[in-house]
């Protein structure tokens, strides 16, 4: 009996270890002026592919957020997180909401990972949805948006998100899929774009699948309600850029280009709760995958 006591006290105190050495490690401020390298959930990916014998390599383009087609941004806004101007990491309302469903389904199938969540997920862990790396999501989240403006953490989100397979970065994509930068994005290549983010991979922005198609125009219809711009947007997208080292292992794209001119509509302060009825927030019921960014 002392023995098997003694054993669950050491595994215990290795997982308060574990999870507590996120409070320290790794070194967030450096995010404030250093784009990362290869991220967690690109080694994971790769990984992967190694696993299943393909030959295949992350490609990715950064791009600062003021090259960055507001569309694109006011559309994953929309998709994603809803709340992220006002939250501090955590949507609790949306999380309710989820906890709700999830006891309805009787299975953990709805999710409410914020973008601050999603980014500490795929910067520094594995797409797991054990309660450990939760806890470590959790606190990784807590340092990142007490270390971060917003800006720069939607900044680093649309970079280092997957967009497909082997697509990381909303310029890679915007090129990949539409021939274009990322600057030059239309409201509906963005609305499309925002709605394969659940998973990419099984739902590509340009493919037939009729869960982007529909989620996609929603997105669209939100966006045109809301119009393009909202006071928290306006006041973050002005805030002047932060210089910013680049990781030799990352591409830069600094080609000067005009950006999308401000659509003349009234702002408003509309907020609505992600998965109101708007959005759904999973695809449909089958289709698991590993989620890319609001998955948990």
């Amino acid at each position: 009996m002392k023995l098997l006591k003694n054993a669950i006290l050491f595994i215990l105190l290795a997982l308060i270890v574990d999870v507590g050495r996120y409070f320290f490690i790794p070194d967030i401020s450096r995010l404030a002026r250093t784009n990362p390298g290869k991220t967690a959930f690109m080694e994971y990916r790769e990984e992967e592919w190694r696993d299943q014998g393909r030959d295949m390599t992350i490609k990715q383009r950064w791009v600062p957020l003021k090259k960055v087609s507001p569309s694109l941004v006011k559309a994953v806004l929309v998709s994603e997180d809803n709340n992220f101007w006002h939250h501090e990491g955590f949507d609790l309302e949306a999380i309710e909401g989820a906890v709700e469903k999830n006891i309805a389904a009787g299975e953990f199938k709805f999710g409410a990972s914020t973008i601050s969540q999603q980014l500490a997920k795929n910067l520094f862990l594995s797409p797991s949805k054990n309660p450990v790396r939760k806890l470590k999501e959790a606190i990784l989240t807590w340092r990142l948006e007490n270390t971060l403006s917003k800006r720069r953490i939607l900044e680093l989100y649309v970079n280092v998100a997957e967009w497909g397979d082997g697509i990381f970065g909303i310029d890679e994509a915007a090129r990949r899929y539409y021939g274009v930068r990322a600057s030059q994005l239309t409201a509906s290549q963005s609305a499309k774009l925002a709605a394969s983010l659940p998973n990419p991979v099984l739902y590509p922005p340009t493919g037939s699948s009729r869960f982007v198609r529909v989620r996609s125009g929603h997105i669209y219809a939100i966006m045109l309600r809301r119009g393009l711009v909202v006071p928290d947007y306006r006041e973050v997208m002005t805030t002047p850029d932060t210089p910013v080292a680049q990781s030799p292992d990352s591409v830069v794209v600094g080609v000067p280009e005009r950006l999308i001119q401000e659509a003349a509509l009234p702002d408003s302060t509309e907020v609505a709760p992600r998965g109101d009825g708007d959005i759904k927030d999973e695809p449909p019921q089958g289709d698991e995958g590993d989620k890319n960014q609001s998955g948990n």
